[in-house]
């Protein structure tokens, strides 16, 4: 087993539609929101955590490759070679595929973007990228109405976000291309949200992929992988170690 470098996948998150990752709900104030979005604890800026990201593109993944158990619980298998397995991690007994692949960094407000605010306003503060979201649950028989209402980041914003990719050289796992369903998770994320509410019209986003001629969507280096016989080395080189 070797660690032979790096593969960095990074770029944009564009929130399409408010965006609702939940915070600390310890303390509410009078009149404050029920459900807050999370907050870097310094800063107050909103940021998506790097769990979340990954949560999703597993849970996502799973689904597309059947990977569903019946009880619902997280995936685990005895194939050497699962994608799942391979990406995300295993449990400790299980070193035979060896650690994971991906680490996930948090995504923060991209500075071009806070700059492009700023010059709006010249007042630039985190709470001005966030929004209230009321909502009612409806009695079916009184029609009676139960309001609440949540914190979530208004479509516009945007996010720089790195995915991590170790490339480990394995006898035992073969040749297999696994950062390419990397690249699938995220156009996943893109049809499917990202955070609460997902179903009620929030979590909509958009990834712009960096790569050696610009800017990319996912759909479009897959597009590539499969018309061009394209290379994700092409895209992403191994960033390898200097000897």
């Amino acid at each position: 087993m070797k660690l032979k470098g790096y593969k960095t996948i990074e770029g944009i998150i564009k929130i399409i539609t408010g965006l609702h990752i939940g915070g600390n709900t310890s303390i509410i104030e009078i009149g404050g929101r029920d459900n807050p979005v999370i907050r870097h604890p310094v800063t107050k800026e909103p940021y998506i955590p790097g769990s979340s990201l990954k949560g999703k593109m597993r849970s996502l993944l799973e689904w597309k490759l059947d990977k569903i158990t019946s009880d619902g619980d997280v995936h685990k298998c005895n194939v050497l070679a699962c994608p799942i397995c391979i990406l995300f991690g295993t449990s400790a007994d299980e070193y035979e595929r060896g650690p994971s692949r991906l680490i996930f960094r948090d995504a923060v407000l991209s500075k071009e973007y806070k700059y492009a605010c700023k010059d709006r306003d010249f007042n630039w503060t985190p709470i001005d990228i966030t929004e209230e979201k009321y909502e009612n649950s409806i009695n079916r028989i009184t029609a009676r109405a139960n309001p609440r209402n949540f914190e979530r980041i208004v479509s516009g914003a945007m996010f720089t976000f790195s995915i991590i990719y170790r490339d480990i050289d394995m006898d035992n796992i073969g040749t297999q291309d696994f950062l390419r369903y990397v690249i699938e998770g995220l156009e996943l994320i893109e049809k499917d949200a990202l955070g609460g509410a997902g179903s009620r019209g929030c979590g909509q986003v958009e990834f712009r992929i960096k790569t050696n001629n610009g800017e990319s969507s996912p759909q479009g280096i897959l597009n590539d992988l499969i018309t061009n016989k394209t290379k994700l080395d092409i895209y992403f080189p191994t960033e390898k170690f200097d000897v």
